[in-house]
């Protein structure tokens, strides 16, 4: 009998898409789905980059350098200098989306039976990725009582082994929220100085804190050699279907690893390349825009949920998600219920069970992550659905 691989029954499955076809039941049933589980937003991508690969103009779409066209790793520098990062071209290797960043930066850094500490919940991908390099997930536990701040040192110290190397944060963090402070990323300076280990940094919504200012992990000074900045155009451009992030460092052994991964992949999508290259060009006041309609979507549903009876939902600092704490026994089976059996008005909601986002047994259960990705009377229109399932659902607790 053919099998297949130990790696491939390991490979979890994405919390975030794994109840699609019971969505995609639910419409065909005529019910109409509000899509709080997934982050792709629905602000318009920039007219002026999809022009820029509408009247792209060549012969032939050839393969690009696998570092990525020179060009736009020259117009990265000048993006990266504006957020107070110092790089240059030579130090950038663009990626397949920032998941080929983070996949490129845990194969390169880590061999098979390392481990990696990471503060949960966490984005869950890092398990997948953890799993294709043969790396092992060591969570560290932060609670939603604190807003899911970063835990204390003391907790990372009992973590470390002599096989882990590296530490993974997320600022602003997915799926919390969560923005990690100056302090907070010195105490991981002071970690990955003493142990000697990668700080692995995944600044995919840079753009969008609220309160307080974003510190880069290539803020900090006197570990050039320590840090791995893994980025994406996906959230900051609306573009996620471009699939173009970076991988960027100033560690050279590192980015001679790298490109050696990138290489045997060939090179990043031509298409989307031209797209993030123009994207650098925007209006400095792109990002005020934006930035203040995810806010004021963020307090619309931090209220709304607050004001559920049993519900309990910090206040997040960035990104564009939002975690809570709901009055029932199990987030899988209720964000399950919600969409086989329950509707309101002929509408209902789809959340992501936070189950998926932890690295440790049994929690989460009585979590969802809500990503405030759609317009206000949408997400007004979710909470109400929310609101009245929770009246209904069998499994609630009391």
């Amino acid at each position: 009998m053919l099998t297949i691989s130990n790696r491939g029954s390991q490979m979890p499955p994405s919390p975030i898409r794994k109840l699609v076809p019971y969505a995609e039941a639910a419409k065909k049933r005529g019910t109409i789905v509000y899509h709080l589980n997934i982050g792709q937003p629905d602000i318009a991508t920039p007219e002026i980059i999809l022009d820029a690969v509408r009247k792209s103009d060549f012969k032939v779409l050839e393969y690009s350098h696998s570092a990525g066209n020179e060009s736009y790793r020259k117009k990265l520098v000048k993006y990266y200098d504006n957020v107070g990062i110092n790089v240059n071209p030579e130090q950038i290797i663009i990626t397949t989306g920032g998941s080929e960043a983070i996949l490129f930066g845990f194969m390169a850094c880590m061999d098979a039976g390392d481990e990696v500490i990471i503060p949960e919940p966490f984005y869950a991908n890092y398990n997948g990725f953890a799993i294709e390099a043969g790396v092992q997930v060591i969570p560290i536990t932060s609670a939603i009582e604190t807003g899911f701040a970063l835990p204390p040192m003391e907790d990372f110290e009992k973590a470390i082994t002599p096989k882990t190397k590296a530490i993974v944060i997320c600022n602003p963090n997915n799926p919390t929220g969560y923005l990690y402070s100056k302090d907070e990323m010195e105490i991981l300076k002071q970690i990955i100085l003493k142990h000697n280990l990668y700080l692995f940094a995944d600044e995919a919504y840079r753009e969008f804190c609220y309160e307080g200012t974003h510190t880069s992990a290539m803020h900090l000074t006197g570990v050039d050699e320590n840090v791995v900045l893994m980025d994406t155009i996906s959230k900051r451009y609306s573009a996620c279907g471009g699939r173009i992030g970076a991988l960027v460092t100033k560690n050279k052994s590192l980015l001679a690893s790298v490109m050696k991964f990138a290489q045997a992949r060939l090179s990043p999508p031509s298409f989307a390349q031209i797209l993030g290259e123009a994207a650098v060009d925007l209006p400095a006041d792109y990002f005020d825009t934006t930035k203040a309609e995810y806010k004021k979507r963020r307090d619309t549903i931090v209220t709304r949920l607050n004001a559920i009876p049993g519900v309990f939902c910090p206040n997040p600092g960035g990104a564009f998600y939002a975690m809570a704490k709901l009055p029932i026994d199990d987030a899988d089976i209720f964000c399950q219920w919600l969409l086989e059996s329950f509707s309101y008005n002929g509408k209902t909601v789809m959340l992501a069970p936070a189950t998926g986002f932890y690295g440790t047994p049994g929690l989460g259960k009585q979590e969802v992550r809500l990503a405030y990705v759609l317009n206000t009377t949408a997400i007004n229109s979710a909470m109400d659905c929310l609101e009245q399932a929770l009246l209904a659902y069998p499994g609630r607790i009391m």
